[in-house]
């Protein structure tokens, strides 16, 4: 990340916690917005996105799964939210062969797990979030926002935490 970035640190003491704070992100989701999530396996990607999910008004979260072997899930919602997962993609070039261009527009937002593997192919407006355990159940997330959507989407985050 560079100087230019806006940053937040959160700390979350429980799965509910998480789903909690990605719920707050949710409401405040903004069409053309990309989200990339970085973090060890288990470090709870695939819950903050459940929150996100629920945030963006999905009608069943717990329908929300981690994409491993389908790449990519679209959830309905306020916003059209895809879910990617880019752990098996060798590249960026195999995201960009996925048509991930085309699933970036005014009425969706994208979530990335695993966005440090394919991060050439992240768009330069994005937020990014890395999630580190820090035990069984607390995590510690990094917000890094750079470009005028990912700061507006920080902003909420930014507010939760006052």
């Amino acid at each position: 990340m560079t100087d230019l970035d806006v940053q937040t640190t959160c700390e979350s003491s429980s799965v509910e916690a998480t789903l909690a704070l990605g719920a707050a992100l949710g409401r405040g989701l903004m069409g053309g917005l990309t989200i990339g999530i970085v973090g060890p396996l288990g470090a709870g990607k695939t819950h903050l996105v459940k929150g996100i999910a629920a945030g963006n008004g999905t009608t069943d979260p717990r329908e929300v799964t981690s994409p491993t072997f389908t790449l990519i899930q679209e959830y309905s919602g306020r916003l059209r939210l895809f879910h990617v997962d880019a752990y098996r993609l060798r590249g960026s070039s195999e995201l960009v062969a996925l048509g991930f261009d085309e699933l970036v527009t005014d009425d969706s937002v994208v979530v990335m797990e695993w966005a440090d593997r394919v991060r050439t192919a992240m768009p330069s407006d994005a937020l990014w979030i890395e999630i580190t355990p820090m035990g069984e159940f607390a995590r510690r997330l990094d917000f890094h926002a750079r470009g005028g959507l990912a700061k507006q989407c920080m902003s909420i985050v930014q507010t939760q935490q006052r």
